[in-house]
C-alpha cells in the first residue's frame, strides 16, 4: 500500500475547474477510511447565483446500477432465484433467455433500451414515462449475441431488475435502496429521483461549451434501477467509507459486488454487478460513471490502496478523465507520454466488422493509430510486433483487413476493408420486425435524411451520410439518454438484381437491427 502524494493531489484538485471547464463541480478523495479531499466550485444554478457545495444533490445516473445489484444480493442472495420471472418481461424473445446474473453483468445480449428509443420514434426532448418501459421490452424478439458470450452495455438489464425487485418484495425501489444501501452506508441525503424532469435541491445540469456558453439541459425521461439515484458528494464519500469499513468482511456487500467474473467460455470479464474492472498501471480499480444530459459523474476505488476518488459535474466535461487524473496524482503516477513505433502505410481506411455489424474508421497520426467503432476514437500505440493496442482494443493487419479484438467485450473478428462510394438509391420506407417500427428515408437534394416512426412517436429527421462500400452512417448526436448513440452503421442489403431490399442498422449499444424495404 502506497502513501499519498499530498502536494501533487492538492495541485491536481486545484486545477480541475480550469482543466474541465463548466458550470460547477465537486471532488472527494478518501484514503484509509479518511476523507482527505472534499471540494466544490462554481455554481449549481448560474442564473440564481447558487453556489455548488458538497451538500448539493446531483443525479449519479448509472452509478445507481451497483446499488441496484447490491439490493439484489442483500435481499435475495442468489440472482438465479429470479430467472423464471424473466419470461414475463420478455414474452416474445426467441432463443435462450438471459439469466438475471447475465443482466447484472451486462452479458444478457439485450439491446440497450435507450438506444432503441431512437428506432421506436422517440424525440430527444420527448417524454419517456414509467409505463413505456415494459412495452418496449415486450417487443424484443432477438438478442444481438448469445447471452453470456459477450459484454454489451445495456441499461434495460437494470430496469428489468428494478421491476423484479419491486414485484418480489412488495416494496418500492426507493424503500429498498433506503433499507439496503443508504441507511447502512450513512448516505443521509441520497434518494431515488426517477423523474429527470423534476428539480433536485437547486442543482441545474448544463449543456454547452466554453465557446458556445452554458444552457440548462432538458430531461424528460423516467429511469429506475439503471439510474435514478440522486446523491451529494457527502453521500458518495459515505458510500466509499462503507466500502472501506466492510473491506475485510468475507460477506461484505461491495466485496461480493466486485468479485471477479467470467464469460461463458471462461475468459475473464471486465464488468460485473454494475461495476467496471480496470487498472491504473499495476493497480486494480473498480468503479463506474454516470451520464445524463447536463451531468457527468465518476467514482473509482483502488481496494489494495484503500483509495477512492469521486468527481461530480453539473456539465458534460469528462468526469472519467478527471477522476483518473486525480487518482494518478494521489498515487504519484502522472500520466506518461504515449510511446509507440512509427505507423506505416496501410492502416488508414474504412472497415466493417461482420459479427457486430459495426463500421471501423481508422486514421493515423504520428505514432498513433486512431480507431473509431462508433463509441468515439480510441488511441492505439503500435508495438514492436506490429500490432496496435489500447486499453479497450487490439488491432493487427491481416491481408487488406484488420484483425480486431476487444478483450473487455469478448469480441474478435476480421474487419474487412470497404472501398468505393455508396449508391444513392436508398430513399424509401423500411420496416423492422424487431422493433415494429418504420424508417422513412428521403433525398433532400444531394443529401439524405431519415426518421423513425414507432410506438413512441414520429421522431426527428436524422442526417444520413455516405461512409464507404454499401455502408452509410445515420447520425444521432442527441437522444433521450446521454451520451447519445452517435453514428449508426447502416448496411444496405441488395437482391441479386442489385435492387435495395433492406437495411441493417447498428450502434455499439444496439447492433444488427434488420429493416425490410416496403417501397
Amino acid at each position: 500500500m502506497s502513501s499519498i502524494d499530498r502536494a501533487a493531489l492538492a495541485a491536481a484538485v486545484a486545477s480541475l475547474p480550469e482543466r474541465f471547464k463548466g458550470a460547477g463541480g465537486t471532488v472527494g478523495v478518501m484514503k484509509d477510511g479518511e476523507v482527505i479531499v472534499r471540494e466544490a466550485w462554481g455554481y449549481a444554478d448560474q442564473d440564481a447565483g447558487l453556489a455548488m457545495t458538497p451538500s448539493r444533490l446531483l443525479p449519479i445516473c448509472s452509478i445507481s446500477k451497483q446499488m441496484t445489484c447490491g439490493v439484489l444480493l442483500d435481499l435475495v442472495g442468489d440472482p438465479a432465484a429470479f430467472d423464471d420471472r424473466l419470461a414475463g418481461f420478455l414474452p416474445n424473445l426467441q432463443g435462450r433467455r438471459p439469466t438475471v446474473r447475465e443482466l447484472c453483468d451486462n452479458r444478457s445480449g439485450l439491446r440497450d433500451y435507450w438506444a432503441l428509443t431512437v428506432l421506436h420514434g422517440a424525440h430527444h426532448e420527448g417524454v419517456f414515462r414509467r409505463e413505456d418501459a415494459r412495452p418496449l421490452f415486450a417487443r424484443m424478439k432477438t438478442t444481438h449475441f448469445e447471452p453470456g458470450s459477450q459484454y454489451s452495455y445495456s441499461n434495460g438489464n437494470y430496469r428489468i431488475l428494478s421491476d423484479l425487485l419491486e414485484d418480489q418484495s412488495g416494496r418500492s425501489l426507493a424503500e429498498l435502496y433506503r433499507r439496503h444501501i443508504f441507511e447502512p452506508a450513512g448516505m443521509s441525503a441520497a434518494r431515488l429521483a426517477s423523474d429527470t424532469a423534476l428539480p433536485l435541491n437547486g442543482t441545474i445540469g448544463y449543456e454547452g461549451s466554453p465557446a458556445l456558453g452554458w444552457f440548462p439541459a432538458t430531461n424528460r425521461i423516467f429511469w429506475t434501477g439503471d439510474a435514478g439515484v440522486a446523491a451529494t458528494l457527502d453521500d458518495m464519500l459515505a458510500w466509499e467509507g462503507f466500502i472501506d469499513r466492510t473491506r475485510n468482511d468475507a460477506n461484505g456487500l461491495y466485496r461480493r459486488l466486485s468479485a471477479p467474473t467470467a464469460f461463458a467460455d471462461g475468459g475473464p470479464a471486465r464488468y460485473g454487478m454494475g461495476l467496471a474492472h480496470d487498472r491504473i498501471d499495476d493497480i486494480a480499480i473498480t468503479g463506474h460513471g454516470g451520464a445524463l444530459r447536463g451531468f457527468r459523474i465518476r467514482r473509482l476505488h483502488a481496494a489494495a490502496e484503500r483509495l477512492s476518488v469521486v468527481v461530480m459535474f453539473n456539465h458534460e466535461a469528462d468526469a472519467h478523465a478527471a477522476a483518473l487524473f486525480v487518482m494518478r496524482a494521489a498515487l504519484g503516477r502522472p500520466s506518461s507520454p504515449r510511446n509507440g513505433a512509427p505507423v506505416g502505410e496501410g492502416w488508414a481506411g474504412t472497415y466493417l466488422e461482420p459479427e457486430s455489424g459495426l463500421s471501423v474508421e481508422v486514421i493515423t497520426h504520428g505514432n498513433a493509430v486512431l480507431a473509431n467503432m462508433g463509441g468515439g476514437a480510441e488511441v492505439l500505440s503500435l508495438g514492436e510486433d506490429g500490432a496496435a493496442r489500447s486499453v479497450g482494443m487490439n488491432l493487427s493487419r491481416e491481408g487488406d483487413g484488420l484483425r480486431l479484438e476487444r478483450p473487455g467485450d469478448n469480441l474478435r473478428g476480421l474487419a474487412a476493408r470497404l472501398v468505393g462510394t455508396p449508391l444513392a438509391d436508398i430513399a424509401g420506407r423500411y420496416w423492422s420486425a424487431e422493433t415494429d417500427s418504420v424508417l422513412e428515408i428521403e433525398a433532400v437534394g444531394p443529401a439524405f435524411a431519415g426518421r423513425f416512426d414507432g410506438f413512441l412517436g414520429r421522431g426527428p429527421m436524422h442526417q444520413i451520410r455516405p461512409f464507404a462500400g454499401d455502408v452509410w452512417k445515420l447520425a444521432t448526436p442527441r437522444s433521450m439518454d446521454a451520451p447519445a448513440p452517435g453514428d449508426w452503421t447502416m448496411q444496405v442489403r441488395r437482391a441479386a438484381s442489385g435492387a435495395v431490399e433492406g437495411l441493417t442498422l447498428g450502434c455499439w449499444l444496439a447492433r444488427n437491427v434488420a429493416f425490410r424495404r416496403l417501397v
